[in-house]
């Protein structure tokens, strides 16, 4: 076995805003050291590569651990994992408990060095009391790496995950001691989350995984919301029901990382660079249903039929464009998808109107309901109706939009306003109606929806 110390040439990191999870911050590189290789060992070719984030665009980054990659290809500028850095807290105060420590020392793992002069030897960080690494080290000959070369983040900022699919092992190697190198993968994600891998490895002493001999874990981090003040109900003042205005800006809008949309199967690459964060906009108005003033001296029955809002196809679209799942997690578990970074995510319950149900986004029926209109009143039916879209960084649209309503969403009222009328009677629900046939499975779509 070979060893290569020596720098390739990179590509400069595009300048993110990092991930802030209380005072950990997380950003990601694409610049790398190939540290050693497997060459002349007689088994398939294999790498071993440093994240070396950039002192111009990345101060203060450390890795969470080496890169572990099948062949001897030059990954610069065509893999992305994540670094990590000291910050303060999210108040802004500097934090009681740092985010990051060094490892307190390095438990061997596996070694050629005795082998060859070349050889390389698996390093498993001892991480402090509190403290948890991500991923494993790899040093030249037997010498242990330096304490500075990578960085253990505080066990409540990371989720345990578990050893995922084989990268290489050395079977067919000449070495006496076989070693085999694994991925990780996060766990399913909560409400509101997601959780994402750093993009290294665990490694074994042997061909069988290390599942029983290491821990693994990913990082994780809370999907941020901006919210906006909701639309206003209108007001009855007379007896003709106004139409509501239009909403000026969205009600809410969660931030979503480059690595947790698709945007049209564009590479990793060119989502990191062009887009770092992605923006999921739901924009929430009120929409006039029906009204009927009873000019009579009695009560009487009167009857609206809401339309249907959701439809599946641009639903199912939208899915296909982004890879975003409303309501549920993300990706899907048969996705065949390779990511840069493996992850999690699901949407918060109040973002998705999921709080009590998610029936509404399931079976979008059509719903007929009747009220009874009290002598000489009015009475009008508004309609909550959300509409969802997605946007780039550069204020492009990235897929179809959709809206959602369900019947939790209707508001009645009243003029004059006094004693509220008899509830509403929801009447059996009108029998759905086919939609549209299925998509193709590779639809031509543009960057805007139509």
């Amino acid at each position: 076995m070979t060893m290569n110390s020596e720098n390739s040439e990179t590509t400069a990191d595009r300048p993110m805003e990092s991930i802030q999870v209380d005072n950990l911050l997380i950003n990601f590189t694409t610049e790398f050291q190939r540290i050693w290789n497997c060459n002349g060992s007689g088994s398939t070719p294999c790498a071993l590569w440093r994240p070396v984030p950039s002192p111009d665009s990345l101060p203060g980054f450390y890795p969470l651990g080496d890169v572990a990659i099948s062949g001897n290809g030059n990954i610069n500028g065509s893999k992305i994992v994540a670094v990590v850095r000291e910050g303060l807290a999210a108040n802004g105060e500097t934090a009681q408990t740092n985010a990051l420590s060094p490892p307190d020392d390095f438990e061997e793992i596996w070694s050629d060095a005795t082998s060859t002069p070349a050889g390389g030897t698996l390093w498993r960080p001892i991480a402090p009391e509190g403290y948890v690494a991500l991923g494993t080290v790899c040093s030249i000959n037997h010498e242990k790496p330096l304490l500075s070369s990578v960085r253990c983040v505080r066990e409540d900022l990371v989720i345990e995950a578990s050893v995922a699919e084989l990268i290489w092992n050395d079977r067919g190697d000449r070495s006496r001691q076989y070693f085999s190198a694994w991925s990780i993968a996060p766990p399913v994600a909560d409400a509101g989350a997601i959780n994402f891998t750093a993009g290294t490895f665990i490694a074994s002493g042997n061909s069988d995984s290390p599942e029983n001999e290491a821990e693994a874990y990913s990082l994780r981090m809370q999907i941020a919301v901006q919210s906006n003040p909701a639309p206003e109900l209108p007001e009855l003042s007379g007896f003709e029901a106004p139409e509501p205005l239009e909403p000026s800006q969205p009600t809410h809008t969660a931030r979503l990382p480059w690595f947790a949309v698709e945007d049209h199967g564009q590479p990793s690459l060119k989502r990191f660079r062009q887009s770092p964060y992605y923006y999921l906009q739901r924009t929430d108005r009120y929409v006039l249903i029906g009204s009927s003033h009873n000019t009579t001296d009695k009560s009487s029955l009167f009857h609206w039929t809401l339309p249907r809002v959701l439809s599946r196809r641009d639903l199912r679209l939208f899915n296909r464009i982004s890879a975003i799942q409303i309501p549920g997690v993300w990706p899907a578990s048969d996705s065949t998808v390779e990511r840069s970074i493996r992850f999690s995510a699901r949407l918060g319950e109040a973002f998705t109107h999921t709080e009590t149900s998610s029936i509404g986004w399931t079976t979008p029926d059509i719903v007929a309901v009747a009220a009874n209109v009290t002598k000489h009143k009015m009475m009008a039916l508004y309609q909550l109706q959300s509409n969802y879209d997605l946007w780039r960084d550069n204020r492009t649209e990235t897929a179809i939009n959709f809206r959602y309503s369900d019947r939790n969403s209707l508001h009645w009222l009243e003029y004059p306003p006094e004693v509220a009328s008899d509830a509403m009677v929801p009447l059996p629900s009108v029998p759905e109606q086919p939609e549209s046939p299925e998509l193709p499975e590779s639809p031509e779509t543009t960057d805007t929806a139509p």
